[in-house]
């Protein structure tokens, strides 16, 4: 199993939107590095929802429900359905990421427009230490 990091907008979809559907297509990714990215994803591995702008935190989990395939109308883009999973609470904001100086070579911190990412297994280790009771 891998895991994700994907930001979202919370005043386009937020992590209450997913949880409240139970599932959705993760899509509009454009950037050839997180199309790549979700590309990779395989049924199972798990996603770090983030969300970007004003609050800039991880919010809460989501599973990979299907192989990625191409965005209708759009075959350099691609999509794959996530399931809700849980949140994280409290959030962990971005300056707590940084403020923690072990990712500093991620790609969350050093490319702050990055869409869809890997996560480091550091990072996996570091969420369940300050979370040890979430579904991470």
């Amino acid at each position: 199993m891998s895991y994700y990091l994907a930001k979202t907008d919370p005043e386009t979809y937020s992590i209450s939107d997913l949880e409240r559907e139970g599932k959705t297509v993760w899509d509009g990714v454009t950037n050839p590095s997180a199309v790549l990215a979700i590309r990779s994803m395989r049924p199972g591995d798990r996603v770090f929802v983030y969300h970007s702008g004003g609050t800039s935190a991880v919010v809460g989990m989501a599973t990979v429900r299907t192989e990625p395939r191409d965005a209708p109308g759009n075959p350099k883009s691609a999509v794959v359905e996530v399931a809700f999973e849980g949140r994280i609470d409290p959030p962990v904001a971005l300056a707590e990421i940084k403020r923690s100086k072990q990712f500093d070579d991620w790609a969350l911190v050093r490319q702050g427009r990055l869409s869809t990412m890997s996560a480091p297994e550091t990072f996996v280790a570091w969420m369940r230490s300050l979370h040890p009771d979430a579904r991470i």
